[in-house]
């Protein structure tokens, strides 16, 4: 008798660190940080190009990503790989300069632990950045788009496998990220003079660039931008109860919209050019997150 052929294989579930651990590691930075840790108000990961914040964070004590429990060393250049506490116009935060990427051989899991360790040291609001490619054919490089929601292509789950305490098994997606928060920010935006857009984060696997005839596709399911991060780790804030924004730096026309080929540079380039106009944004944020206006 002949089996029946079969393609793919069954989803295996994440392995890698979970609620538990992501408390322990929590515990570890507390008792590093000692009496000077506040909790803070908002956790923050600072995108490629975009890790210039960081210096900005008064009374900063910086944690290398080796020496928190459960993290991996980060490996992207353009990535500092710390955990940064301090303070930020007054307000206290946790910045993480640099991320870990599923492309990097990370499980969907270990990519939204850093999320769970913000949680557990009690930051309510999670603020991704990421460099991203233009898709929308009206942006240009160096433009900052406000994620307004995501697709999520990467064809991975953070939250696959065993639930973990804590979380909920079937979070809601309508609105991954806050609506009140984006209100906030286009606020701020104006109010520091910012041209700030809207529109969708098309999340990839990578860590190739797309295909000029992937950027069409891309194009007719609706993304206005393309990157390789974001969508898990936002996927594990709605499980834990996280509130979420995200901003987007545009950094180069997607492939086949412009005659430049694509450079990883070009992307840290650009970023050094936006990272005022980033700050001022970032910087207005929590000073009105902290306020509670």
């Amino acid at each position: 008798m002949n089996m029946p052929f079969r393609t793919g294989t069954m989803p295996v579930p994440n392995e890698g660190p979970g609620a538990f651990e992501a408390m322990r590691a929590a515990d570890a930075i507390r008792a590093r940080v000692g009496e000077a840790f506040k909790t803070p108000v908002c956790g923050i990961v600072l995108g490629s190009g975009l890790g210039g914040l960081a210096a900005h964070v008064d009374d900063a004590v910086r944690i290398p990503f080796a020496d928190v429990p459960g993290f991996p060393k980060a490996t992207v250049a353009g990535h500092a790989g710390q955990l940064i506490l301090g303070t930020l116009e007054g307000a206290p935060v946790a910045l993480l300069a640099g991320r870990l990427h599923l492309y990097e051989g990370h499980p969907p899991s270990v990519a939204g632990f850093p999320v769970r360790v913000l949680h557990a040291l009690g930051a309510p609001v999670y603020l991704a950045s990421n460099a991203a490619g233009g898709i929308n054919r009206t942006f240009s490089p160096g433009d900052l788009m406000l994620v307004a929601d995501h697709i999520n292509m990467m064809f991975r789950n953070p939250l696959l496998g065993q639930q973990q305490k804590g979380d909920e098994r079937f979070p809601d997606m309508a609105e991954p990220y806050d609506a009140p928060l984006r209100k906030l920010m286009h606020e701020v935006a104006h109010a520091h003079g910012v041209d700030l857009k809207d529109g969708v984060y098309m999340g990839l696997l990578g860590p190739t660039y797309e295909t000029p005839a992937e950027v069409r596709m891309l194009e007719k399911f609706g993304a206005d931008a393309v990157g390789m991060s974001t969508v898990p780790e936002v996927i594990v804030a709605r499980a834990i109860g996280m509130r979420s924004l995200a901003v987007s730096l545009i950094t180069n026309k997607a492939a086949g919209l412009s005659p430049v080929p694509l450079a990883h540079d070009e992307v840290l380039q650009v970023g050094r050019e936006a990272a005022g106009r980033f700050e001022k944004l970032v910087r207005g944020f929590v000073t009105r997150l902290h306020a509670g206006v």
